[in-house]
């Protein structure tokens, strides 16, 4: 897919307050940990996480929606009736009908004739949700849209824990499919998309392509955040660098770039050992990247986008560059990003009347 109209225009985030440490989770697995006899450090050694942040329970994932796209619309300076269409696009959605997008349209007061959905594609869900919004926009149907996402990991976290200490079965072999939902964080982003001839900042998507390896399907499974996510971690990791090292041959060619030509890059954030395998196998220097997993851990769908937002605040993307997102997904998806980089409009933080004329 190439791109000659659409431009990256704006983001907005949201991150909890709370911050919970991976010692912190390990001292509350002590009976599992002292029945196996694991050492503690184990997780934070294999991942490299050392924190993760957790909305308040009970937080549903539409109002903190409304708190980052209310943000991404204030950061881009475009009238609200102009959007066109709005995607949520996280895991985690307030209900399982109507849409979590329709309470989100109707509390940042979007245009009546604005398209409104969910999309569901794991932690690709709110870059599949781009890919669409950039597509109606190359096509003229909008001139903007609005895609964003709100992961709450607390009860994923939180059952895992209680099942992990409790029952009984569980081995040094089995507990290896459970430990990648330790990982797991929270937080929220949104971004707007709009026309070139609405842009004020002119980050031109050019390119996109997407590769699915639909054989690895059944390697991560989750039938809800109050059960359990089982993940074969390590033939998870293989197979997605692998299909990660394929889809980035077919992405230099979609976008007519050169390796060397990349300046940044934006990953999903899942762990240490993934990233440095990923870079390995695309012949990358990691220098080039922007992390957000080791106090943030992995956030889902929200992590590569939410990400980005945090390196453009730190300065790490720059006018002129250009920037590669590289998202890999359970299923296993690929979805890869050409994005000619020139300037940042990102909003983290609301202005009390802003708040309060949304009752956050």
């Amino acid at each position: 897919m190439q791109y000659q109209r659409v431009c990256l225009e704006a983001l907005g985030y949201t991150l909890p307050s709370e911050v919970v440490t991976t010692d912190e989770l390990e001292h509350r697995l002590a009976p599992v940990y002292e029945r196996l006899q694991l050492p503690h450090g184990r997780l934070e050694l294999m991942t490299g996480i050392r924190e993760r942040r957790f909305f308040p329970p009970g937080t549903a994932p539409g109002s903190i929606d409304i708190e980052s796209g209310e943000k991404a619309i204030l950061a881009s300076g475009i009238d609200r009736q102009e959007i066109g269409a709005l995607i949520h696009g996280s895991v985690c959605r307030d209900f399982l009908e109507p849409a979590t997008a329709c309470h989100v349209h109707h509390r940042l007061r979007l245009p009546p004739d604005c398209m409104i959905y969910d999309v569901s594609n794991a932690c690709l869900g709110i870059l599949s949700g781009v890919i669409q919004v950039a597509n109606m926009i190359e096509l003229g149907q909008i001139r903007a849209g609005l895609v964003l996402g709100t992961e709450c990991g607390r009860p994923l976290v939180e059952n895992t824990i209680q099942h992990l200490n409790e029952d009984q079965s569980i081995t040094r072999k089995n507990i290896k499919s459970l430990i990648a939902s330790l990982t797991i964080g929270s937080g929220s982003v949104a971004i707007l998309l709009c026309a070139e001839n609405l842009s004020r900042t002119k980050n031109h998507l050019q390119a996109a392509k997407v590769l699915a390896h639909t054989e690895h399907h059944a390697l991560c499974r989750s039938e809800g955040l109050e059960s359990f996510m089982h993940t074969d971690s390590e033939q998870l990791l293989h197979a997605g660098i692998a299909t990660g090292a394929a889809t980035f041959s077919r992405f230099l060619e979609e976008s007519s770039w050169q390796a060397d030509e990349i300046d940044k890059t934006i990953c999903h954030q899942v762990g240490v050992a993934h990233r440095k395998l990923l870079f390995d196998a695309l012949d990358l220097d990691p220098k080039i990247d922007f992390s957000s997993f080791d106090h943030l851990g992995n956030t889902g769908a929200v992590a590569l986008p939410l990400t980005l937002a945090l390196a453009l605040e730190a300065g790490h993307i720059r006018a002129g560059d250009h920037l590669a997102l590289l998202g890999i997904g359970s299923g296993i998806n690929c979805q890869m990003f050409a994005i000619r980089w020139q300037e940042s409009c990102v909003l983290g933080e609301l202005e009390n009347a802003e708040r309060k004329r949304l009752d956050l």
